[in-house]
């Protein structure tokens, strides 16, 4: 951590989500600092940032803390403090008792009240007043997600002179679901603010547009939606009303596929999951669930398929073992808890029924892990159960694929998640039938070599080429087409960053760079 810049600072490119990309922390002696947050959306954006003279904005994490602007590790932090009531209301009730249940298809029955409506208006437009304030003359802004969707109009009426992105992370209900909402204009008119929104799946952007049109009476061609203005200089629609041209498309995340892979090829993380299948008893297959403790995960779904299995005597017990990590998420939410409840009841009842003195069928981890233990855990799965309900996309998918360097293992995949849509080699299944999930995990445990290997290589090659630094890359271009001549963003900072990497790569690094040209080599022979 670095001291800050004037308080007068402004900058060229801000970014805004709800939370920062460093987490607080303080020793046991009341020492405070900052741990950098692992994840991929850091990861996309540090090098552009830095190629950009960029800012972050966003909550510490911790109610009731106040803290300075900073810089860490070449990025300006902006905090963005949040009271105790705040987190409560704006945060895990309005963001993740209302909207987040409702945008995941109402697998659970959404939560309505004006007071954490209140509260998520406010804290958006502190968001809006903060970024307003760093953000310099015809600057470019890139807004993360649902907790903020009014920020995009809010921020454009206070600074008409910025370019602004926002993505939603989350999927997007049909309009159906989404006009239950009792302040469904108002979110709209939120993200109409913005000149680019970005979606996960096309479908989701298709959802919004069909909300658009039904529900504010917008026009829409393509991608494109007409907004009313005042303004006498915007162009006039086909009916002669003067209108901001706003495009709403899907640019599906991915991860730093590069990363996950150095990882999985250290020798020390090979050994530890040789260490983890040795600590199982050595099962004929170990199957791998990673998650957060969610309803929208389909926990419950695959644990279900995977005892019905064993209790048919189609899998013997002692053959394989269910790894489950659902690491801890939104506690203090009463529908959260009943879901640990029962999923840890199920886990039980299962392991009490069907376990021997040897052997337990599930082996449950209610805890988060460092990546290093996540990717052995990955490289000891033979098979790899994304059974979501509803989800944006699964970056778990993708970890995984990227870690098989030894093109082995399979991924289920439901299709209910964005994933799907671009790893179609995958094994893909619908997580409610329960009976077709169970074929499905029967023919994974039994796929020879072959397939296996020529569904991996695919899904790597995928995973590879459509990687974070390229998400961001085309999501920033079109942003930059929406912004004034004199304030373009460098959206390559991403691929100066790798190419310094290239630069500066090890010997160990290279011998993975030869090993990923050979599989090129192999797929194109197999094509």
């Amino acid at each position: 951590m670095s001291a800050p810049r004037s308080s007068s600072a402004k900058y060229s490119f801000v970014v805004a989500s709800n939370r920062l990309p460093v987490d607080r922390v303080v020793d046991d002696e009341g020492n405070e600092g900052w741990r950098h947050s692992p994840g991929g959306l850091v990861t996309a954006l540090e090098p552009v940032m830095r190629a950009n003279d960029g800012a972050w904005v966003g909550w510490v994490g911790q109610p009731d803390v106040e803290v300075d602007p900073f810089d860490n590790e070449g990025i300006h932090i902006v905090p963005v403090p949040l009271s105790t009531s705040e987190v409560e209301e704006y945060y895990e009730g309005f963001s993740n008792d209302t909207l987040w249940p409702l945008y995941h298809d109402v697998i659970e029955h959404p939560s309505y009240h004006r007071d954490w409506w209140n509260s998520y208006k406010g804290v958006n437009k502190r968001f809006a007043e903060q970024i307003a304030e760093i953000v310099e003359q015809d600057g470019i802004v890139w807004v993360q997600d649902y907790q903020l969707q009014l920020v995009p109009a809010l921020l454009r009426e206070l600074r008409p002179d910025l370019t602004i992105g926002f993505f939603n992370h989350i999927p997007f209900p049909p309009v159906g679901i989404y006009a239950q909402l009792p302040w469904r204009a108002q979110i709209l008119d939120g993200l109409l603010g913005a000149d680019v929104i970005g979606f996960q799946r096309h479908d989701d952007a298709s959802d919004f547009l069909r909300a658009v049109r039904h529900i504010k009476g917008f026009t829409t061609k393509g991608s494109t939606i007409d907004v009313p203005v005042d303004d006498p200089n915007a162009p006039r629609s086909r009916k002669g009303v003067t209108v901001r041209h706003v495009e709403a498309r899907h640019f599906p995340i991915s991860i730093d596929a590069e990363s996950f892979e150095e990882i999985a090829r250290r020798p020390e993380v090979q050994e530890r999951a040789r260490e983890i299948r040795q600590g199982l008893g050595n099962p004929k297959t170990v199957l791998l669930g990673v998650d957060r403790l969610d309803y929208t995960k389909g926990i419950r779904h695959r644990i279900k398929a995977f005892g019905e299995l064993i209790q048919d005597g189609r899998v013997k017990v002692e053959d394989a073992t269910l790894v489950q990590v659902a690491s801890p998420s939104r506690e203090r939410v009463d529908t959260y808890r009943m879901l640990r409840d029962e999923i840890e009841l199920s886990v039980g009842r299962l392991n009490g029924d069907l376990g021997t003195i040897t052997h337990q069928p599930i082996s449950y981890l209610h805890h988060g892990y460092p990546r290093e233990e996540m990717v052995a855990l990955y490289l000891a799965a033979d098979i790899m159960l994304v059974t979501a309900l509803r989800d944006g996309m699964n970056l778990v998918a993708k970890e995984y694929v990227a870690t098989r360097f030894d093109n082995d293992g399979v991924l289920i995949l439901s299709e209910f998640a964005g994933a799907a849509d671009e790893l179609k080699q995958a094994v893909i299944i619908n997580p409610h039938d329960i009976g077709a999930l169970k074929d499905s995990i029967q023919r994974a445990i039994e796929m020879p070599k072959r397939e296996r290997s020529t569904r991996m290589r695919a899904l790597r090659k995928r995973v590879r080429d459509n990687d974070v630094a390229r998400w961001s890359r085309s999501f920033l271009e079109a942003l930059d087409r929406h912004a004034p001549r004199n304030a373009r963003i460098d959206p390559t900072g991403a691929e100066q960053h790798r190419e310094a990497q290239t630069d500066n790569m090890s010997i160990f690094d290279q011998d993975a760079q030869t090993a990923r040209a050979a599989e090129d080599t192999r797929e194109a022979r197999d094509a």
